[in-house]
């Protein structure tokens, strides 16, 4: 049973990780759109390509402000934050309960 146990805290981990590291390339995303950045740099290109796809569908849902703020990274980045108090320590509490 340890080693289901091991492996629940071990996904546990790496989902935090995960999370943790796409909420600070959303946040590189915003920053980078406050400034002209070349938009053929790969960075830029990547940090674009890898977020887009979840800011978009936010936009949809949530329209921009009238004086036009785009708050979907920050929408986003409340739920990233939101499924690192829940989900992980859920199934980090689920894998300690194994024992």
């Amino acid at each position: 049973m340890f080693v289901v146990n091991n492996f629940m805290m071990a996904i546990a981990q790496l989902i935090d990780f995960l999370l943790t590291a796409y909420m600070w390339i959303i946040i590189g995303r915003a920053i980078i759109s406050w400034v002209n950045a070349d938009p053929h740099n790969p960075i830029v290109r990547f940090l674009f390509n890898i977020t887009e796809p979840l800011l978009s569908r936010i936009r949809r849902l949530v329209p921009m402000s009238p004086g036009g703020i785009d708050f979907s990274p920050l929408i986003l980045i409340m739920a990233i934050m939101f499924l690192q108090s829940f989900l992980v320590p859920t199934l980090k509490q689920m894998a300690m309960g194994m024992n």
